[in-house]
């Protein structure tokens, strides 16, 4: 994060926009969030902050805090933006799923019977790890970049056979990239590299929200210098 605050304080960009998970408002008691807010605050940002659910725009529960900051020096001190309302649309996993898919995506019989019971003794001493089999007119767990070692937290059901993982494009479909996104990658590579991403729908719906200010200071500068 210093990092990045030392690049805001040499280029000043008008607008912020990051992205972190969500426990990092509550991380070490709400410190660390306080840390960050008070540093962009100190480089005189207004600085907004919420956390967004990816299931709103996609099949994927996927809970992230968006921050949204804005330099002051142009914007002044009150700044009329709204992180946008989450879209009524259902989603649900079948949507996003390959209609032909490479038998290798096909858990082995040993490994799902090794995640049954791997599930069935985190279960009994009364923790949640375990698979998730995802239920077709559900959502998903969150696509993480560990999802390549097994894909144990999104398993796709089949009938008369062992679960599937997800295969790299329906990983983008889930992330809500598009399908002319070409994958030049491994598979190993490509799970990482989806499981580390941000939501193109979502940074896209913040996105919109800012442009309304943008907007709005740009008419109030050009009526300035008019004035002028």
């Amino acid at each position: 994060f210093f990092h990045l605050a030392r690049i805001v304080e040499a280029k000043r960009p008008p607008v912020l926009f990051f992205e972190n998970v969500k426990n990092l408002r509550s991380h070490d008691g709400g410190r660390t969030w306080e840390v960050i807010r008070s540093t962009l605050e100190g480089l005189r940002y207004r600085v907004f902050a919420q956390v967004i659910d990816a299931a709103h725009w996609l099949p994927q529960h996927r809970e992230r805090v968006i921050i949204v900051g804005f330099d002051t020096d142009r914007f002044g001190e009150w700044v009329d933006f709204v992180f946008p309302d989450a879209p009524e649309k259902k989603h649900a996993i079948r949507d996003i799923l390959e209609k032909q898919v490479d038998p290798k995506y096909t858990l082995t019989n040993k490994l799902w019977l090794y995640l049954q019971n791997y599930a069935k003794k985190h279960q009994e001493k009364g923790n949640g790890f375990g698979f998730g089999l995802v239920k077709l007119d559900g959502v998903a767990r969150t696509l993480s970049a560990r999802y390549f070692k097994d894909g144990s937290e999104i398993l796709i059901p089949q009938r008369g056979k062992s679960p599937r993982r997800l295969t790299p494009r329906e990983c983008a479909r889930l992330m809500g990239f598009p399908d002319e996104l070409p994958i030049v990658v491994s598979d190993t590579q490509a799970y990482k590299q989806f499981g580390n991403a941000v939501c193109p729908p979502v940074s896209e719906a913040v996105a919109k929200a800012v442009i309304p200010v943008l907007a709005a200071y740009l008419r109030e500068n050009s009526l300035l210098v008019a004035r002028k």
